[in-house]
């Protein structure tokens, strides 16, 4: 069983940065592959980034490539996305999971999630 919580969440401006943090329970952490993904209102939820085990491996989705940056310190059991150029369409709840999968995974067929962070960016 893995405990995930969210931090860093709040109210920017549009170009700003935030930084996203997840601190994951456990002692298996390096063993799980991480994700963020995001939800709208009236949306569905969305892939954003995942990275494999070591970190050696990213992915991103098409609309944050180049201004979201996801890492792991699997001393600290912590995943952390750095969102820079922040844009009003990135204003969601961020979601952070966890899964005993190989690889990368970018659809949410996660084990575990966290309960969210809201990330507001105002125009």
């Amino acid at each position: 069983q893995v405990q995930l919580v969210e931090s860093g969440g709040g109210l920017v401006q549009a170009g700003g940065s935030l930084r996203l943090s997840c601190a994951a329970s456990g002692r298996t952490f390096s063993r799980y592959i991480m994700g963020w993904f995001r939800q709208a209102p009236g949306r569905e939820r969305e892939f954003v980034a995942a990275i494999s085990w070591s970190g050696g491996s990213t992915s991103y989705a098409d609309s944050v490539k180049g201004r979201f940056t996801i890492s792991r310190d699997n001393a600290k059991n912590t995943v952390y996305l750095q969102m820079n150029s922040l844009k009003p369409v990135d204003t969601a709840v961020y979601y952070c999971a966890a899964d005993h999968s190989r690889g990368i995974l970018t659809t949410p067929d996660y084990d575990y999630w966290g309960q969210g962070t809201q990330v507001t960016v105002s125009s």
